[in-house]
């Protein structure tokens, strides 16, 4: 490992992201490394990390070189891999932008949930607050058969499962308190629905087409977003409203604010789930490999 490593600093809605460039995939990060990076007392403090590592340097990802480019080797703060983060992708091209490895427009991101398209907008000429938005396909919700149960103290509600390419249960809830500190994972019902873990949603109405969420991801505790857990949250709202666009023919379209912000979500009549956000790069440094062998030791 070189004395010095390259990071970036990023954030999507306030869930936020310690960036390692490493295109030919000679870095390694192994979970202790990575959970030392994402520490926000002792590293650099993140929700997760994301690793930059063209596709077809990586085992996981050769097989997808010829669709996308890059590969986003996504890690949660504790070091645990997963399948994709949707606020993470939106960061992930806003990185390849910065550096000037892509432009505004389509790009491909290879995931371990698959490749997902991704729109980089221009940046408005009045800068407005939309200016530069990044846009993410999500690919399709899967919906399993079977009650799922949430609860928090005494309290319990039915939940309901949404898989996009990661696990969620979205509870609908009368106030947002009602979730309590998700320091912990809260229970779930049956075990069997979730044999890795899940990420549980929290849910309340703002109006029409209009929600609130509170999210506990799997490995990170409660977070300030999650791109993916508001794309559930969306496809469980359009089935409680009768909205399914499937049946409807049209496009469900909710506004989902997290703590960190505003999520746009739409799910077209043929499934495809498209999120729309800000993505932000606020710091770029340089590790000392010394520290982290210590940090890590």
């Amino acid at each position: 490992m070189s004395s010095r490593i390259a990071f970036l600093k990023g954030h999507g809605t306030e869930n936020d992201f310690v960036i390692v460039p490493d295109p030919d995939n000679v870095i390694d990060l192994p979970a202790a490394t990575v959970a030392a990076l994402c520490d926000r007392r002792a590293g650099i403090g993140g929700d997760g990390l994301l690793h930059v590592v063209r596709s077809a340097a990586h085992p996981e990802a050769r097989a997808l070189a010829d669709r996308a480019e890059w590969f986003m080797d996504y890690r949660n703060g504790d070091g645990s891999i997963v399948e994709m983060c949707g606020n993470g992708v939106r960061v992930f091209a806003r990185y390849l932008q910065h550096a000037g490895l892509v432009t505004e427009g389509d790009l491909a991101v290879a995931t371990r949930g698959g490749v997902k398209t991704v729109h980089i907008a221009k940046a408005a000429a009045d800068g407005g607050p939309a200016a530069g938005d990044v846009t993410v396909g999500m690919g399709k919700a899967v919906l399993p058969d079977g009650d799922v149960t949430v609860t928090v103290g005494e309290r319990s509600w039915p939940a309901r499962n949404v898989n996009m390419g990661n696990p969620h249960a979205v509870a609908f809830v009368d106030d947002l308190a009602h979730a309590g500190d998700l320091y912990a994972p809260p229970p779930f019902h049956p075990a069997s629905a979730y044999p890795h873990g899940v990420n549980v949603e929290f849910v309340t109405d703002r109006g029409p087409g209009h929600v609130a969420m509170r999210v506990h991801e799997r490995g990170v505790g409660e977070t300030r977003s999650c791109g993916t857990g508001a794309c559930a949250v969306a496809v469980a709202a359009a089935r409680r409203d009768g909205a399914d666009p499937a049946v409807t023919g049209t496009p469900a379209t909710y506004t989902v604010d997290v703590p960190g912000g505003r999520l746009l979500i739409t799910e077209r009549p043929d499934g495809e789930i498209e999120m729309t956000g800000p993505a932000v790069i606020v710091a770029e440094g340089e590790i000392d490999a010394e520290w982290l062998e210590n940090a890590v030791g």
